[in-house]
């Protein structure tokens, strides 16, 4: 049976194990990154679905899935790439570009003439000197500054068979429903070869497919209220993240967003068992990291009145907390927000609470700016993986979930007391 856990000062143990299995089983190699390479979305979302069931909630949709589609380019199949006689490690070394076209590719590289920034003969040599069928290398920050050229610059960077950018720090990732004509590709700087002379072979393969309307879904159900089940409290989550890129790497998002996703079925499970006078809605977001696609569309087709919500909780990134936690639209609605502040004053919950005004990162925002009283809480510490193959459930302390979880029932609950 899937208990709730308890608002008191002394969550047990097994509440925590619960939260790490679920942590740990979101983000295993068998869903795949939950994302649109071997239907990791629609594992996800069944083992909401089951846990929502198991409670016993009431489905806010038919059998739990509000269904929607959208565009996708994703890597199901090779990515390949090998300098002289060095192979790069997808995800690790390197990655794709979220709108990467797909092909083969051998040849020597065509490194970028910095001199295009200072020099005008050597900017006409670069758009006169043809790049068709050829590998472009470019650091990052001449990536960025072509943009502050002519546009004939940036469509003669496009005409390359091939790019490869070379960033100085970390690899992160990302989603979009655009494909390129152009294989694109990011490298860490530290992991290109140093000696790479004309004659230096580089080898691609990239295996990059378009789905033009992919049907993914956002998961939904409710816990009736006992005196005003016509007015609800609204707890949110995107279950998404990035999916596998190639054959090898997926990108477990243990904290993106595993964690947000374990605190809604938390928060479930404590409605469940005890029973709210205002409604509770549980909404898990898909397709989040493709650009909050799954709360704009409930916003667009709400299964509840948007009027009939008296405020919402998104939850993203809920694996920290060493720092304290962060409300995005706390400096929108003060009074809420210091109710927050006198409540984790009492309680202890968290080291710190800090004020954010609007921000369009989490799936608060469509419900936002639709009028809906909202706050995006997201908790700040280490480890700070973002968007990378080393977003890890072995290596999420959770140190703050259990505060921000005590913290959020009583002011959810102290909601529920207001006339």
């Amino acid at each position: 049976m899937l208990l709730g856990l308890v608002p008191s000062r002394n969550a047990t143990a097994q509440d925590m194990q619960r939260v790490r299995q679920t942590v740990a089983y979101l983000a295993s190699p068998k869903l795949h990154g939950r994302g649109y390479v071997q239907r990791g979305d629609r594992k996800a979302a069944n083992y909401i679905r089951r846990r929502f069931e198991a409670l016993k909630l009431e489905p806010l949709a038919p059998d739990y899935f509000q269904s929607f589609q959208l565009p996708v380019n994703t890597f199901p199949g090779k990515l390949q790439l090998t300098v002289g006689k060095h192979p790069l490690r997808a995800g690790v070394d390197f990655i794709a570009e979220p709108s990467s076209g797909p092909g083969r590719l051998r040849g020597p590289i065509v490194s970028l003439d910095t001199l295009i920034f200072t020099n005008e003969q050597a900017g006409y040599r670069f758009l006169t000197d043809s790049l068709r069928g050829r590998i472009l290398v470019l650091r990052q920050r001449d990536a960025e500054r072509i943009r502050t050229l002519p546009a004939a610059f940036e469509r003669h960077l496009a005409s390359a068979a091939a790019r490869i950018v070379l960033v100085p720090d970390k690899l992160t990732a990302s989603v979009t429903g655009q494909q390129a004509a152009q294989i694109r590709l990011q490298v860490l700087a530290s992991r290109w070869p140093q000696q790479i002379t004309p004659r230096t072979t580089v080898s691609l393969d990239v295996a990059a497919q378009l789905e033009a309307s992919y049907t993914t879904q956002n998961v939904v159900a409710m816990v009736r209220g006992s005196v005003q089940p016509d007015s609800f409290l609204v707890v949110t989550a995107h279950y998404d993240h990035l999916g596998r890129m190639g054959k090898r790497a997926y990108f477990p998002g243990a904290n993106d967003n595993a964690s947000g996703t374990a605190m809604l079925l938390e928060l479930a499970a404590y409605y469940a068992e005890h029973r709210p006078r205002y409604s509770v809605a549980f909404l898990a977001f898909g397709a989040e990291e493709a650009g909050l696609v799954g709360s704009r569309y409930f916003v667009q087709q709400p299964l509840k009145p948007l009027s009939s919500i008296r405020f919402l909780l998104n939850f993203d990134l809920e694996g920290t907390g060493q720092a304290g936690a962060t409300v995005v639209n706390g400096r929108l609605h003060e009074s809420e927000y210091q109710s927050l502040v006198r409540l984790n004053q009492q309680g202890k919950y968290l080291p710190d609470i800090a004020p954010r005004g609007r921000a369009a990162n989490s799936d608060h925002y469509p419900f936002s700016e639709a009028g809906v009283p909202s706050f995006f809480v997201y908790l700040r510490g280490t480890p700070t993986h973002y968007h990378d193959v080393y977003d890890r459930a072995a290596t999420l302390p959770l140190t703050g979930f259990q505060g921000i979880f005590r913290l959020a029932t009583e002011f959810l609950n102290q909601l529920q007391e207001q006339r």
